[in-house]
């Protein structure tokens, strides 16, 4: 498929106002807290997941860079208080304490890209409850979203072993989803996107060839390929399949010649052509002719051809729905908040089924000859570390200032490395448990 390398890395308008991508609770809650004075109260909200989804044994953090993009907007501007004011949503006094809204607390978290496992605390969040409670909502949202993506990409990534894997799930899911889900996919091993706007934000290499709508808009299969290597070159990705892939692969190769760049396989029993088409371009000569194929491709899928002659997957609608877990189930708590003392007090949910744990976290990696054993959460104080630990927690906002953006690049080697780092484990698709425990340590 050609490759094109996108430009300078593109954010999205600075002037935009992300203050609305939230829940109406968030505000009402706002209110009442200033009417009773609770709304200064310095507190700690914790980022976490109870259970990872059925089947998985680690998760992946992702989202991390996105949402510190979004956090300096989350701004009332005249058009958000205008819209809350006409729904009357909140009362004027609210409003005006809106108007002046700037979150101004810290934000510790997992750099992006690291694994995770149940009770992890992704991000800490600290400030008062009212200019942290605000952003529970938008933090969820990214991160939900983006963590459950890069953990379906982490698990087909390892399937492929080392083969490469293309995001290609635009037309399957919301156009701004889209590009979110093709940069945590690249965090977590893709190499390429179909999405030119995720292309042109982050960086991220495009791909991309031809559908079967041009050959069929040809007078036939031999019209059409002799365009494409016209306009395209010789190393060009042929989709050999609208007819009979055959006849497809040997008009392929004639058309291209022996240096074609590969063909694309999106449809049949893709173990058996592939073994078959193999066959066939060695026979044409075409020895160096990649294949790659598409079609509804998963982990599972993708685990399936590890024995076939393959070069490359495209994967789509698996992947931009989180392969059968389309959201990581994170949950915003509040863990600690201010007692009339001026002390911080541990505070938890003890609902059946959705307990939590009071009190700050501090989070380490206990690991022996550089194996990850467990996942150490110091609730009020860090872990100590016996010698080979690996601390988690980075600062990502200081007294409201992003401290902790970094390149993309960054966040796909940290993955890289917290990955191999995991047990063997990790690796196996096969349903158990978590690939490390996690041991709370007051």
């Amino acid at each position: 498929m050609a490759t094109v390398r996108a430009g300078a890395a593109h954010t999205t308008a600075p002037g935009a106002s992300t203050a609305l991508l939230t829940d109406h609770y968030e505000l009402t809650m706002l209110e009442a807290s200033l009417r009773s004075g609770a709304a200064t109260r310095r507190c700690v909200f914790e980022v976490f997941g109870r259970r990872l989804p059925d089947g998985r044994r680690y998760g992946v953090t992702a989202g991390t860079g996105r949402l510190l993009e979004a956090l300096p907007r989350f701004r009332f501007d005249d058009d958000e208080l205008a819209a809350l004011a006409r729904a009357h949503v909140v009362d004027a006094d609210t409003l005006r304490w809106l108007a002046d809204y700037r979150f101004a607390g810290d934000v510790w978290g997992y750099g992006e890209g690291e694994c995770y496992v149940p009770g992890s605390p992704l991000l800490i969040v600290e400030g008062t409850f009212a200019e942290a409670v605000l952003l529970e909502t938008l933090v969820l949202s990214v991160l939900n979203h983006d963590s459950a993506i890069a953990a379906a990409a982490s698990r087909m990534v390892v399937a492929a072993h080392g083969r490469p894997c293309l995001e290609m799930g635009s037309r399957r899911t919301h156009e701004e989803s889209a590009v979110a889900a093709a940069r945590a996919a690249y965090v977590a091993g893709f190499t390429g996107t179909s999405n030119l706007e995720a292309g042109r934000r982050y960086d991220i290499p495009t791909i991309g060839t031809s559908a079967h709508a041009f050959t069929l808009v040809h007078d036939d299969e031999r019209a059409a390929f002799a365009a494409q290597v016209a306009a395209l070159g010789a190393g060009t990705t042929l989709l050999v399949d609208t007819y009979d892939v055959t006849e497809g692969v040997r008009t392929a190769v004639e058309v291209a010649g022996p240096a074609l760049g590969a063909v694309r396989l999106d449809s049949g029993d893709l173990l058996d052509q592939a073994y078959e088409v193999r066959a066939q371009l060695d026979t044409l000569g075409a020895h160096d002719t990649r294949i790659v194929v598409t079609s509804d491709l998963d982990e599972f899928a993708i685990a399936a051809l590890a024995a076939a002659p393959v070069d490359s997957y495209g994967v789509g609608t698996s992947l931009v729905t989180g392969s059968g877990a389309p959201t990581a189930a994170l949950v915003y708590k509040l863990v600690a908040r201010q007692d009339s003392a001026g002390a911080l007090q541990p505070v938890a949910k003890r609902s059946a089924e959705k307990t939590s744990i009071g009190g700050r976290k501090y989070a380490l990696r206990r690991r022996s000859h550089g194996v990850a054993e467990v996942e150490v959460i110091g609730i009020g104080h860090p872990p100590t570390d016996d010698g080979d630990d690996r601390p988690l927690l980075v600062p990502l906002v200081r007294a409201g200032e992003v401290v902790g953006a970094e390149p993309l690049a960054d966040a796909r080697a940290r993955h890289a490395a917290s990955l191999a780092e995991l047990p063997a484990t990790a690796r196996q698709l096969s349903r158990g448990e978590p690939v490390i425990p996690t041991q709370h340590e007051s």
